[in-house]
């Protein structure tokens, strides 16, 4: 694994989590859904976004098998979106963070642990 990849994973990451963040906020605060049915419906969309960078610009040599690869995707971003959920439930109803915090939290830690991981090992290997 070379640098340079942990380093497009992550700005992949951050480019799919700027979607996630403004389909969440939008959802929140101005159609004022609960926060944590914006937060999966932002996940479902971010995640869709990493996807399609992560196909064409992070992993193009694993082109050749796109229903696998989105099988695999959907198994692992399955994954992401209970523990995100979970992670945005505690850290926002038992210790109080506003819902941003608590999901800038958990993005981080899944964005540099299960999320690379998942999609080197599993999803594009």
């Amino acid at each position: 694994m070379s640098t340079s990849t942990f380093i497009k994973v992550q700005a992949a990451s951050i480019a799919g989590s700027a979607v996630d963040y403004l389909t969440t906020i939008l959802l929140v605060e101005y159609f004022h859904c609960w926060y944590l049915l914006a937060n999966l419906l932002g996940n479902l969309i971010g995640g869709s976004a990493l996807f399609v960078l992560s196909r064409k610009w992070i992993f193009p040599s694993s082109r050749g098998r796109v229903r696998i690869q989105v099988i695999k995707f959907i198994l692992m971003f399955a994954g992401n979106l209970l523990l995100s959920g979970l992670g945005v439930f505690v850290l926002t109803q038992f210790f109080g963070l506003n819902y941003l915090i608590s999901k800038t939290v958990i993005s981080i830690l899944l964005g540099v642990s299960y999320n690379y991981l998942m999609q080197k090992k599993f999803v594009f290997s």
